[in-house]
């Protein structure tokens, strides 16, 4: 890469860190429009060129939107979770970060998850989680249909815990953890046990037993690698794989 080019790159990506911290401070909704190209042309003494590679990194991270055309420009966006966990599938991808290795991560996080859903969680938490679990018996043998509100169920602790960085954390490690990627399938009784132990976490949460309600989703995470030794053994050392991309 030449001078220029490097040049050229450090000012787009200043160009891109002052938008950013401008839409942050604006309070700009997501949607809201953000000018044109000669709008931000006219407040940075930059090219086009550069400008529009700036535009384009902070498009690539899910912070605007750019619409060409008449009555087009910049709308600003909020980054997506799957967006989030696209980019940590790429990166885990190249670093032959094999599967069981982020299985592992789920079991670490979902017990500290469940801790403080337990110590945190409101009476309208528990409320959603025991719908949950109504809906996971009556799901039957649809398989999608059952992984589905499995993760509902996970998502509810993960937002009663009142941690939202451990949150977003669960929420990109389940997407690129997630069973159904991998070819992996439920019998009727892994299905009960999954049931079961959703059971026994709402009461521990219900009680406000915080080591209990961690004692029981690490012993139900850890049942998915046991699933997984058990019947897809080949599946531990496979790297992650990608996943779509909002």
């Amino acid at each position: 890469m030449s001078a220029t080019a490097r040049r050229s790159k450090s000012k787009a990506e200043y160009v891109a860190s002052q938008l950013l911290e401008h839409i942050v401070e604006s309070g700009a909704a997501p949607g809201s429009s953000f000018g044109t190209e000669s709008d931000l042309l006219s407040q940075f003494d930059v090219s086009r060129p550069t400008l529009r590679e700036g535009l384009r990194i902070l498009e690539s991270q899910g912070v605007v939107d750019i619409r060409p055309g008449p009555g087009g420009g910049l709308v600003t966006r909020k980054p997506s979770i799957e967006m989030l966990a696209h980019s940590l599938s790429i990166f885990l991808r190249l670093h032959d970060v094999p599967f069981a290795t982020v299985l592992r991560a789920r079991e670490v996080i979902e017990p500290a998850l469940a801790r403080e859903a337990a110590q945190n969680g409101s009476e309208d938490d528990f409320a959603t989680m025991e719908a949950s679990i109504v809906r996971m018996r009556a799901r039957g043998g649809d398989q999608a249909a059952f992984i589905e509100e499995n993760r509902v169920f996970h998502s509810v602790v993960a937002r009663a815990s009142g941690n939202t960085v451990l949150e977003v954390f669960w929420t990109a490690i389940s997407i690129v953890a997630s069973g159904e990627h991998h070819g992996i399938k439920y019998s009727f009784g892994n299905r009960q046990h999954v049931i079961d132990a959703h059971v026994r976490i709402l009461q521990a949460c219900r009680k406000r037993n915080g080591d209990t309600a961690a004692k029981e989703m690490a012993a139900h995470v850890g049942a998915l690698e046991h699933l997984v030794k058990s019947r897809y053994r080949h599946l531990l050392s496979q790297t992650t794989r990608v996943t779509a991309r909002d």
